[in-house]
C-alpha cells in the first residue's frame, strides 16, 4: 500500500510535533515582526530593524556546528523541551522594559543559534518514529508545508495585532507559543534513548567537529548536503528582492504583499500535490529535474515582468521545493544512525546560512545593476551552479551500497530510556 499525508497523519506522536511545530513556528514569524517593529520604534534605523531578520539567519551556522552533537547525544524529547524553554526564555527577555538594543539583538542571535538544534533533533526523532522509509519525506514534506503556511499566517497575525497592540505584548503572546510546544512534545512522544557512539565521551565541542568531519568524509553525505545548500542559496533571490521590485513597478503595500504570498503559494501547492498524486519513487526520480527546473522562473525577470507574471514567477519558484522529497530520501539512507542527529542539524544549518547569504549577496549587487536583472542573472548562476551539484551528486556511490554500510555499521548507542 502507497503511504499518502493520511498514512503520516496516522501516527499518533507525528500529530503531536505538528501540531508543536505549528505553534513554535507561529512564535517565531510574530517574534520576528514585533521585534522588528521595536527596534525600529526605539531607534528610527532601518538599518537595526532590518537587522533583526538578518539574526535570525546568520547565527545558525554557530548553533549547527558547535551545538549539533546534543541532537545524538541526549534524548530528542528532552532536546526538544529544552529548546522551546529556550526560546520561551528569550522571548520573555525580550519583553522586559527599558532592556537596551544590543540585549534585544544579542537575545535574537541566542534565538536562532538554538533553531538548528531543535529542527536537526526533530528531523532525527522523525526518522524512528516511521518506521516505513518511504513516510519520512511525507512526515518532513508536511512540517515544510506548515513552516509555509505559518509565514503566511504569522505575517498576517503579527501585522493585526501590532495594529492594536504594543510590539513587547505581541512578544509576551510568543512566549505563551514556545510554552504550550514544550508542553505538548514533552506530553505527547515517547521518550528514546540518545543515539550515543564513541564521541560520548569527549566535550560536546569535540563531538559535534568530529561527527562534522565523519559526515564530511562520506561523498555521498558531501554531495547531499550541497544539493541541500545550493539551491536555497539562489531561491531567495528573488524573495529578498522583492520590495524593490515591487516599487519599480509603482505597486503598493498590497501588490509586495501579493508577490510576497507567492513563494509559500507555491511551495505548499507544490508539496501537497506531489505528495499526493505521485508516488514516493516518481517523487525521488523528479527531484533531480526539478532542482533544474526550478531555476528557470528567475529567469522571466529579465523582460521586467509586471505584477502578475512576476507572481507566477514566485509561484514557480516556491514549487522547487518538491526536490526535498529525495533529498530527504537519498539524505536518511546516506546518513548512519550513529550520525543521524548531527547530520539534520548541519542540514539545517547550512540551508538557513545559504539562504542570508543568498540575501546578502543579491542586495549587494542590486545596489549596481537594476533589479529585476539581479533576479534574472541569479537564475543564470543557479542553473550553472545547481547543475554542477548535480553532476557531482550523480558521480558519487551508489545511495543503496551506502545505505547497506550504513545499518552494518556497529551501533554503540549506550543508556537506557530516561
Amino acid at each position: 500500500m502507497r503511504p499518502t499525508y493520511r498514512t503520516v497523519l496516522a501516527v499518533g506522536e507525528f500529530r503531536v510535533v505538528f501540531a508543536a511545530h505549528l505553534l513554535s513556528t507561529l512564535g517565531t514569524v510574530v517574534c520576528e515582526i514585533a521585534l522588528s517593529v521595536l527596534v525600529y520604534r526605539l531607534t528610527g534605523s532601518p538599518l537595526l530593524s532590518a537587522l533583526t531578520f538578518a539574526l535570525g539567519l546568520l547565527p545558525y551556522v554557530a548553533g549547527g556546528t558547535v551545538l549539533s552533537a546534543v541532537a545524538d547525544r541526549l534524548p530528542a524529547r528532552r532536546v526538544m523541551v529544552v529548546c522551546d524553554l529556550a526560546c520561551a526564555g528569550c522571548a520573555a527577555g525580550l519583553v522586559v522594559p527599558g532592556l537596551p538594543i544590543a540585549g534585544l539583538l544579542l537575545l535574537r542571535c541566542l534565538l536562532a543559534a538554538v533553531a538548528p538544534v531543535f529542527a536537526g533533533t526533530r528531523a532525527a526523532a522523525l526518522a524512528d518514529v516511521f518506521t516505513h522509509p518511504d513516510v519520512y519525506p511525507l512526515g518532513n514534506s508536511l512540517l515544510r508545508v506548515v513552516s509555509q503556511g505559518a509565514q503566511l499566517g504569522g505575517f498576517a497575525a503579527g501585522g493585526l495585532l501590532l495594529a492594536v497592540v504594543e510590539p513587547r505584548t505581541v512578544l509576551g503572546l510568543t512566549v505563551l507559543t514556545f510554552l504550550v510546544s514544550a508542553l505538548i512534545i514533552g506530553a505527547g512522544t515517547r521518550a528514546r534513548p540518545p543515539r550515543a557512539d564513541a564521541e560520548a565521551g569527549r566535550s560536546l565541542l569535540t563531538a559535534s567537529l568530529g561527527g562534522a568531519r565523519r559526515l564530511a568524509a562520506r561523498p555521498r553525505v558531501r554531495a547531499l548536503l550541497l544539493l541541500a545548500w545550493v539551491p536555497p542559496m539562489f531561491v531567495v533571490v528573488s524573495e529578498a528582492l522583492l520590495t524593490p521590485y515591487a516599487s519599480s513597478l509603482g505597486a503598493g503595500p498590497a501588490g509586495l504583499g501579493l508577490l510576497m504570498c507567492g513563494m509559500p503559494i507555491g511551495a505548499i501547492g507544490g508539496s501537497l500535490l506531489a505528495g499526493t498524486f505521485l508516488s514516493a519513487r516518481a517523487r525521488v526520480a523528479i527531484s533531480a529535474p526539478v532542482v533544474l527546473l526550478a531555476t528557470l522562473p528567475p529567469l522571466g525577470y529579465a523582460a521586467r515582468p509586471s505584477l502578475l507574471w512576476a507572481l507566477l514567477c514566485q509561484i514557480g519558484i516556491g514549487g522547487g521545493i518538491v526536490y526535498t522529497f529525495g533529498v530527504d530520501h537519498w539524505f536518511l539512507d546516506a546518513v548512519p544512525p550513529v550520525l543521524r542527529g548531527r547530520a539534520m542539524t548541519l542540514l539545517t544549518a547550512g540551508a538557513m546560512t545559504s539562504q542570508g547569504l543568498g540575501m546578502t549577496l543579491a542586495g549587494v549587487a542590486a545596489e549596481f545593476a537594476p533589479v529585476h536583472r539581479v533576479i534574472a542573472t541569479g537564475g543564470v548562476a543557479a542553473l550553472l551552479a545547481d547543475a554542477l551539484v548535480l553532476r557531482y551528486f550523480r558521480r558519487t556511490s551508489d545511495p543503496h551500497r551506502v545505505a547497506g554500510r550504513a545499518r552494518r555499521e556497529p551501533r554503540t548507542d549506550a543508556g537506557p530510556t530516561p
